[in-house]
Order: structure tokens, then C-alpha cells, then sequence
């Protein structure tokens, strides 16, 4: 693992984990600069929702066609750009006068970090061991949950020390930046970098050798990533309940004030950090001594479904704080198992066009994530209660464990 880390592979895994945080940061400082920005421009609670729901449009879309432009056109070029995007997305935030241009600037948003994810992973399938899949899977979205959870502390520093607009501005060459290093540093084709040995490319996958971009296979490779697909669905409806509800479940279902629900909620999602580390090294782990990727990608994703499930029940029956509390941040690590392993798939089955296929995975993530706040929110209105739409995602979660089965990352893509 050292020399990894000293390697180019391992400083373009490090650039990676630096994006994975950054984009979290640049699209959840809304949420944290919002109730200053609403009496500003004079924006309602309603207004607000539209232009955070904004994002999500051209986020869902781009995880198909994103990807595929990393494929054709390389990660250096595709993730370069895409900074200079989240960077005149983000400047054009802090610059918003109305409704109408923040809703134009989240839809930019969400154009330049729809291609990252997918983009991404193409990088990773060229410049990482096979073996280390999950990890590198684990890790960079580990720093994204890190992202996650201190975008608060970040974005309301900032505002403090300056203003609202001030913390937008400050992100964009902070994000330029990344992009320049990116640009610099990495290069599609590991053999034409510098800093490359031959002992260390002996050790990466033999299509990253000046392979040459081939025409993607739409049709085919989507009917092979579909059950990939929508096991993530199942997964996406659960995360984005924890990202969007829990501050108002301790809210609303405990009384709690705002100072400490943010404690509580900052717990609670602490717990995923921990997961999606875990739940690379495990795959791994399990590939290493199987041998099987069918095993080491099914077993911790199934685990991960199947542990959130069990860990929710009390969290439905209970009304206790500190168990629902213990309950939810073990629901969320489980839940958080599944993220390496189930982005390692696509790249088990068509590594040779990972970002496409990625991207067609995380289009299920996008779709649960404009489905799930809207139907969860509606459901606690029509019932009054948080148990329904608690056993929802329940219900989906099993759906998940069971659809696992259907995976088989065992199976290469032949075109």
C-alpha cells in the first residue's frame, strides 16, 4: 500500500479524493448560505426547493451522457472541463440576483458534476490494480461524505468572516485550482506519464496500454448495466433520505432545536464515512482471498442492504432519541458498505467503457434522488406519522438485498 500511495496511481487516487470533496462542497453550500440568500433576493421556501431541486435535472441526464464523453474524450480533457463549469456555476451562485438565475446556475451545476462521477471511474478502471477497485471506489467517496458533512462548518465560516456571496467566490479558484493540477498531473494513457515505471504499469489493467477509444455500444451495454442499475436506484432512495430528512425527523419527531440537530445529524452521517471506506477494503479483501469478484462485489452489497434494513426496524418502532440515534447511524454505515462494491461493478463488467457504464449505473442514483425527497416528504404530510415512509425505504431496501442476486460483475460485457 505504500508504494501506492508514493506512485502516480496513488497521487491521481489522491486528485480524485480532492474532487470527490470539493463537488460535494460546491453542491450542498446552498443549503447552508439559503436562509441568508432567501432574505437577499427575497425568495420563499418554495423558490428555494425549486432551485435546490434544480440540480438534480441535468445531474440524472449527464450520468449517461457524461460518462460517455469521458469515454470518448478522455478523463484529462472531460474532468477539466467540468471544473471550469462547477466554477462558472458557482461564481454565477454568488452573483444571482433572482430566482431565475440561480435556477440557470444550479442547472450549470449540475451539468459540470454530472460528468465527474462517471468520468471519475474511467480514470480509476486505467490507473488502479483491478484489485484495488473497491478501494479506490471506497476512498474517493469517503471523501465525498467527508464533503458532505463539512460543508456546514466551511460555508458558514466563510459567511461570517465575509458574506454569502464571499463563500461562493472564495470556492471558484479553489476548484480552478484542482482543475489545473488535474490537467497537469494526470494523463489518459498511464504509459505516456513521466513518472511511470514498468513495474508499476505491469500492474494496471493491459487495456489502459494506448488502447484506442473505441464507439460505445449504447443499447447492449445498457441492458447489461439495468439490474446494476437499479439496485442503485434502491440504494439512491435511501441515501437521499438520510442527506434530506434526517435534520427534520429530529425536528419534527424529537423536538430538537437546531443546534442539536445538527450534532445529531453530523453523527449520524459520521457513520457513513466509515462505511464507505470499509466496504471497499472488505471487497477487496474478499477478492484477495476468493478469488471470486462475484463474491466480493455481491456479499458486502447484500450485507450493506441487508444491515440498514435490520438496523431501521428499531428506528420505526422506538421513540426513544438515543436509540433511534444509535439506530440510524448504524442503519447509515451498513448502507454506506454498498457504495465501493456496487461502483467497482461496472468496471468488473465493461472496463472498457467504465464511464458510460457508470454513468448508466448512476443514472438509478439520480432518479432516486429527484423521486425520493419529494415522496418521502409527502408521505409524512398524508400520514402525519415518519413510520410509512420509513417502511418504504424499508421495503426498498429489501428489494435491493434480493436484486443483488442478479448481479454478476463475474460476466465481462461482450460486445
Amino acid at each position: 500500500m505504500r508504494r501506492l500511495k508514493l506512485s502516480p496511481p496513488g497521487i491521481v487516487l489522491a486528485i480524485l479524493c480532492a474532487m470527490y470533496f470539493l463537488y460535494f462542497v460546491n453542491r450542498t453550500n446552498l443549503a447552508i448560505a439559503g436562509p441568508l440568500m432567501q432574505s437577499d433576493l427575497g425568495l420563499d421556501n418554495g423558490d428555494l426547493g425549486l432551485v435546490l431541486g434544480a440540480f438534480g435535472i441535468p445531474y440524472a441526464v449527464f450520468q449517461l451522457f457524461g460518462g460517455a464523453i469521458g469515454d470518448k474524450f478522455g478523463p484529462r480533457l472531460t474532468l477539466t472541463v467540468s471544473a471550469i463549469i462547477v466554477c462558472v456555476a458557482t461564481g454565477w451562485i454568488g452573483a444571482a440576483g433572482g430566482l431565475v438565475s440561480l435556477f440557470c446556475a444550479r442547472l450549470l451545476l449540475g451539468i459540470g458534476e454530472g460528468a465527474g462521477f462517471p468520468t471519475a471511474t474511467r480514470a480509476m478502471s486505467a490507473w488502479t490494480p483491478q484489485g484495488r477497485w473497491g478501494f479506490a471506489q471506497g476512498i474517493t467517496h469517503t471523501f465525498s461524505r467527508v464533503g458532505n458533512t463539512m460543508t456546514a462548518l466551511i460555508i458558514a465560516s466563510l459567511i461570517a468572516m465575509f458574506s454569502w456571496r464571499a463563500s461562493f467566490y472564495i470556492l471558484v479558484p479553489v476548484t480552478l485550482v484542482w482543475g489545473a493540477v488535474w490537467y497537469w498531473y494526470f494523463r489518459d494513457e498511464p504509459r505516456t506519464h513521466p513518472a511511470m515505471t514498468p513495474e508499476i504499469l505491469a500492474k494496471l489493467p493491459v487495456r489502459a496500454r494506448g488502447a484506442a477509444k473505441p464507439a460505445i455500444p449504447w443499447l447492449p451495454l445498457a441492458r447489461r448495466i439495468a439490474p446494476v442499475t437499479i439496485v442503485d436506484f434502491c440504494y439512491g432512495w435511501f441515501l437521499t433520505v438520510f442527506q434530506t430528512w434526517i435534520p427534520n425527523y429530529f425536528v419534527q419527531n424529537h423536538g430538537l432545536n437546531l443546534n442539536k440537530t445538527a450534532i445529531y445529524s453530523a453523527g449520524v452521517l459520521f457513520a457513513g464515512v466509515i462505511g464507505d471506506t470499509l466496504g471497499g477494503v472488505l471487497s477487496d479483501y474478499i477478492l484477495h482471498r476468493t478469488g471470486s469478484v462475484s463474491l466480493a462485489r455481491r456479499s458486502v452489497i447484500m450485507l450493506g442492504f441487508l444491515g440498514a434494513c435490520v438496523f431501521m426496524v428499531p428506528v420505526v418502532l422506538t421513540e426513544d432519541l438515543t436509540t433511534a440515534t444509535i439506530c440510524l447511524s448504524l442503519a447509515f454505515f451498513f448502507a454506506e458498505l454498498i457504495v465501493a462494491p456496487i461502483w467497482a461493478v461496472p468496471m468488473d463488467i465493461a472496463p472498457r467503457y467504465a464511464g458510460t457504464a457508470s454513468g448508466m449505473m448512476n443514472f438509478g442514483f439520480g432518479a432516486a434522488g429527484l423521486i425520493s425527497p419529494a415522496m418521502f416528504g409527502y408521505l409524512v404530510d398524508r400520514t402525519g406519522s415518519w413510520v410509512v415512509p420509513f417502511v418504504a425505504s424499508v421495503v426498498l431496501l429489501l428489494v435491493g438485498a434480493v436484486l443483488t442476486l442478479r448481479l454478476r460483475p463475474d460476466v465481462s460485457f461482450e460486445e
